[in-house]
């Protein structure tokens, strides 16, 4: 492809400078010869041989003038656009490793112009390949791995109660069918997350305020905050500034970081929900008393499947995906994520633009 565009290039040029030679050539037969024979004649000087002279004279010397301007015009237009070329074939040539599979191979620049940026706009976009790419090993990874664990379950029992190892009693059906719903809730978490992934591409903004969709989403909370005996701790100071969002979407992330909060609470403990507002920013801060994260687990709680629950039980350590989610809508919304632990509280907090 680069060769057939150097020699189109080249060719264009070549045309253009042909096109100049012909427009001089006619120029000295019709106008400066003419203007020759005039002035032969307003000095009586015979025309005819001096004219021929003069018209031969100029077309030798602009034949020899036509050859060396195409001769070095081809010689400057093939290393000027070769080397014009050059990242265009290096980026063919990267393509082609990306298409293979390989995702390290990166384009070499060497300049500030077009074709620089360029060359920069093509490595970053070999960076989020490659991140992707790396992503989405690391997700199929994770996905094995969760999905192995209720698996395995459900196999040996059902290889137990074929041999007849194990009876077909109430307990063992009852301890089945727990295996199952946790493996339907996995794969329904999984499904949130790819939904939550392609989010970019599907928000549908409004202008909403914080504090009523915070108030929406804890009517339905309720239940699990009196099981428990929670007590909510509500600072909404000044929180009326509204922002642009999808109501949907940042239901859900609300939904689940005080899921997060109420699952990690002590019995009898306290959530304390904060808004902070700056010139450019809204901060809204899901605190829980208790919880068993620690200072390490902090960098990893947004990545998916991570969970700071030691045990790994599911019935208090959920699928891990849930804060993954949060971090992907957020984002969505140009927003951001993060979280501390401070006097004997886990804050988990998002950020979003007004």
């Amino acid at each position: 492809m680069s060769k057939s565009l150097l020699w189109k290039l080249i060719a264009i040029n070549i045309l253009i400078i042909a096109f100049v030679i012909i427009i001089v050539w006619m120029s000295v037969d019709y106008l400066a010869a003419s203007y020759f024979v005039t002035l032969m004649t307003k000095y009586n000087i015979s025309p005819l041989t001096t004219h021929e002279m003069f018209l031969h004279s100029v077309h030798r010397y602009l034949i020899w003038a036509t050859l060396a301007a195409l001769v070095l015009a081809l010689v400057l237009n093939f290393m000027m656009t070769k080397r014009v070329l050059g990242p265009l074939t290096q980026m063919a040539d990267v393509t082609r490793k990306i298409t293979a599979g390989d995702y390290s191979s990166r384009v070499p620049v060497q300049s500030q112009d077009e074709l620089g940026k360029l060359g920069t706009a093509f490595n970053r976009m070999a960076d989020n390949l490659q991140v992707i790419e790396n992503l989405r090993k690391t997700l199929m990874i994770d996905v094995a791995h969760e999905l192995r664990t209720p698996l395995t379950n459900i196999q040996g029992y059902l290889e137990a109660l074929l041999d007849g190892v194990v009876p077909p009693s109430e307990e063992t059906l009852q301890l089945l069918h727990e295996e199952t719903l946790r493996l339907v809730e996995l794969v329904e978490s999984i499904l949130r997350l790819a939904r939550a992934d392609a989010a970019r591409v599907d928000i549908c903004k409004t202008e909403l305020n914080i504090e009523d969709l915070i108030s929406q989403v804890l009517e339905a909370f309720k239940p699990q905050l009196d099981a428990k005996q929670i007590k909510l701790d509500l600072h909404f100071v000044d929180a009326k500034r509204t922002i642009q969002g999808d109501a949907d979407k940042l239901a859900q992330v609300i939904g689940n970081l005080l899921q997060n909060a109420v699952q990690y609470s002590q019995y009898g403990g306290t959530v304390r929900i904060s808004i902070e507002l700056d010139q450019r920013n809204i901060k809204v801060i899901f605190a829980n008393s208790g919880g068993e994260l620690s200072e390490q687990d902090l960098p990893f709680i947004f990545e998916r499947f991570y969970r700071g629950e030691k045990s790994r039980s599911r019935a208090r350590g959920g699928s891990g995906i849930g804060l993954a989610i949060v971090k992907e809508l957020v984002a969505a919304h140009d927003g951001n994520v993060g979280a501390v632990i401070s006097e004997g509280e886990t804050r988990v907090w998002f950020s979003l633009p007004t």
